[in-house]
């Protein structure tokens, strides 16, 4: 049967949707639907009520209070120099968007600190407000290390040795870095001060590539040096953009060189007297040598002075690291006694996987102190770099991979002036 509500609204019992509407109105005072919109602007229902005060629920006996030093308040408290209608206001769902009955304005009292400025003990201070000192923004932290990278200015300059470095890039494992180490290394030392020259004795020609320099079938090359002695100064080619750097190419005629090289007198010493007879004199000379334990790999340990061994962090790269040392042994009993491996550099670091560091662990354990700090992460910028005909250090600067190499050549030019020239 039909009754009139208190309200005066023709309703029926029977339906749980106005039920539930009376219950409301008999314990707020006033529904949702009778609510006026004027009313919920000016933050005051029909019911006398504080907008907020609906459903908000009070603190606890015994739950969180606040502190007579603390600046943060329970909801429900009003803090210090507030009106009472801040009372039991709920937060706000999210950032920038207000509470059902939020004042817009703040009061004229509270002061908002600005960035720089100081916060006296007791001050409630939000999240949002800006501290004295605020760290550089992604975009710009790499463009500072592109800057350092590149040094368009030349005021950055790497210690210089005191005598030219020779040093070898070997290991006999294919794809562990020896051509991009070379690459990336000769050019962050040649773009701070240095003079560096590159010999590419691996027929691929990779490192050639890699400085954009032509290495065709025709173009003087170190084989002309090697089987023809063709002095090395009309082989070398300067790098276009880097003028303190010079590339020696390799044509695909060095990969008959190893036979041809068995009937001639002194065969290991060929690269040797060719770089002692070059008439200038550079900082650096990088020898990358091929995947491979040959004659040209024995010539080029025995035209340097020092071997810097990149190991790929995982297992076969380390499984034929003895055989490599025992050769370079063999060579520095028989033939090069200054051969010393100086450096041991760790490439493509995964860090998402325990071998990673497995293998990091291992060879730090076992080298000590050669191995360098500076370890060069897998990095997409490094494998990119070649199909432009560019190192890492000029084709992305901000890149991991450019200031990884960046670290790696600081590093070896450090300990070469620590040492006495030797890394």
């Amino acid at each position: 049967m039909d009754r009139i509500s208190p309200a005066g609204i023709h309703d029926s019992p029977a339906d749980p949707f106005l039920a539930n509407r009376d219950k409301a109105v008999h314990e707020y005072g006033v529904s949702r639907e009778t609510e006026s919109p004027l009313d919920r602007s000016s933050g005051v229902n029909a019911g006398g009520l504080h907008a907020g005060e609906q459903g908000v629920p009070q603190p606890r006996p015994g739950g969180y209070q606040p502190t007579a030093s603390g600046s943060t308040y329970g909801y429900g408290v009003p803090t210090p120099g507030q009106p009472d209608d801040f009372r039991g206001r709920a937060p706000s769902p999210r950032s920038g968007v207000p509470a059902v009955g939020q004042v817009s304005a703040a009061p004229a009292s509270t002061t908002i600190p600005t960035s720089g400025a100081s916060v006296q003990p007791g001050e409630h201070v939000s999240r949002e407000t800006p501290g004295g000192v605020e760290d550089d923004p992604p975009l710009a932290m790499e463009a500072l290390r592109a800057v350092q990278i590149l040094n368009p200015s030349g005021e950055i300059i790497m210690p210089r040795p005191d005598h030219p470095r020779v040093i070898c890039v070997a290991n006999q494992k294919g794809g562990v870095g020896k051509t991009t180490t070379t690459v990336n290394l000769a050019v962050a030392l040649a773009l701070h001060g240095n003079r560096v020259l590159v010999v590419d004795l691996d027929p691929q020609g990779n490192a050639s590539t890699g400085l954009n320099v032509p290495h065709h079938a025709g173009v003087p090359d170190v084989y002309d040096c090697l089987i023809d002695n063709v002095p090395l100064a009309e082989v070398a080619q300067g790098v276009e953009g880097i003028p303190n750097l010079f590339c020696v190419p390799a044509t695909i005629d060095l990969a008959g060189a190893e036979i041809e090289l068995v009937s001639v007198v002194a065969r290991e010493s060929r690269l040797a007297r060719a770089i002692a007879g070059h008439p200038e004199k550079f900082d650096y000379v990088f020898i990358d040598c091929p995947p491979s334990l040959g004659l040209l790999t024995v010539n080029a340990l025995c035209a340097a002075q020092e071997v810097l061994i990149p190991i790929q962090c995982e297992y076969y790269a380390l499984e034929g690291l003895n055989q490599l040392i025992n050769n370079i042994n063999l060579v520095r009993q028989h033939l090069n006694p200054t051969l010393d491996v100086s450096t041991i550099l760790l490439t493509m670091y995964d860090r998402r996987t325990r071998l990673a560091d497995a293998v990091e662990q291992d060879v730090r354990n076992h080298f000590g102190a050669k191995v360098l700090n500076a370890v060069i992460p897998r990095n997409v910028r490094v494998s990119e770099a070649p199909s432009y005909g560019q190192s890492v250090m000029t084709y992305d600067p901000g890149s991991r991979g450019a200031t990884s190499y960046f670290e790696a050549a600081l590093e070896i030019a450090m300990r070469g002036v620590n040492t006495g020239g030797t890394a």
